[in-house]
């Protein structure tokens, strides 16, 4: 009997605890890289693309709501200065704006420490100041509307840090005249007399004079100065991620009697064709989306998609008049 169990324990198969071994652990990994690596690449890129499509159509949008906001803001214009009045100081022949104007006279956002601040567009417009004037022989709380003349430009920044892009941006800078008391116009010291503090006139500001010298509007304006005050008014960004490359990218020829504004072609992100003459500008911006996701953001043919566009003919039809 003893015998007999020995044989049957003998052949039983031998239970054992098996697994993987080091070679087919390493065949296994190989594998899983080989497909799981391009699959990760597939996924990133699909990622960085959704990133920087996303950038595009964002960058679209903001371009096509400044551009409105400026030909919105040109339609009031009652003149629009060319490159010789924004380029030329008032004591040049012929005279211009240049230094009474930022950069060259300073405002926070584009002054002396902002070298890289360009004026693109600036002209003068007459706009509605709502509830701010007394009727005459009523009381100040019987209030009607009113016009005002505003000096505004706009300006290309190149001026990359803080909590600005890499990129360009635009700026936007306005001084105003204020409103004058129908009912006691001049104070006891013979100045003029405001209907209250919050519309008394920018500081800096004074009234184009068209009893200056000259023939022509474009002559009269050309010679307008500032007071001697400094500006207290800023120039205020409207836009972000403009495009800054200055060479390669392509820009717009101007019609022969609408001149380049500013004369530089090197600016290229923002600018103008302007007649004085019959107050019109062609305006064109370049955003550039590719500032938002890489510091690789200059333009090239082989990413001009992600630099979108965008222009507007804008025929000024302010009033000139006496307000």
């Amino acid at each position: 009997m003893l015998k007999l169990l020995t044989k049957l324990l003998k052949k039983a198969p031998k239970q054992t605890n098996s697994g993987f071994t080091l070679i087919e652990l390493l065949v296994a990994m190989v594998i899983a890289t080989l497909v799981i690596t391009p699959l990760l690449g597939f996924m990133v890129n699909i990622l960085n693309s959704d990133r920087i499509e996303q950038a595009k159509a964002t960058s679209e949008a903001e371009i096509q709501t400044a551009i409105d906001y400026i030909a919105q803001d040109l339609e009031q214009a009652v003149y629009i200065y060319n490159a010789s009045g924004i380029e030329n100081a008032s004591t040049a022949t012929p005279p211009g704006i240049k230094n009474q104007i930022p950069p060259s006279a300073t405002a926070t956002g584009c002054g002396t420490s902002t070298p890289n601040c360009f004026p693109v567009l600036v002209f003068w417009k007459r706009e509605t100041e709502k509830k701010a004037l007394p009727f005459v022989g009523s009381t100040a709380q019987t209030q009607d509307d009113t016009f005002v003349y505003s000096l505004v430009a706009y300006y290309l920044v190149k001026d990359p840090g803080g909590i600005w892009s890499n990129a360009a941006r635009i700026a936007r800078f306005q001084i105003k005249a204020g409103v004058i008391d129908p009912n006691d116009p001049t104070n006891a010291d013979g100045t003029t007399k405001y209907v209250d503090t919050a519309h008394e006139p920018s500081k800096g500001y004074k009234e184009f004079d068209l009893t200056n010298a000259g023939s022509t509007l474009s002559d009269k304006m050309n010679l307008w100065t500032k007071t001697t005050t400094a500006y207290t008014d800023k120039a205020l960004t409207l836009i972000d991620y403009v495009d800054q490359s200055t060479a390669d990218s392509p820009i717009q020829n101007c019609p022969a009697d609408m001149p380049r504004v500013p004369s530089d072609t090197t600016i290229r992100g923002f600018y103008a064709c302007v007649n004085s003459s019959n107050t019109l500008a062609q305006v064109y911006i370049r955003g550039n989306a590719l500032a938002r996701t890489s510091n690789t953001n200059v333009y090239s043919t082989g990413n001009s998609a992600y630099f979108p566009t965008a222009s507007v003919q804008v025929k000024g039809r302010g009033f000139l008049g006496v307000n």
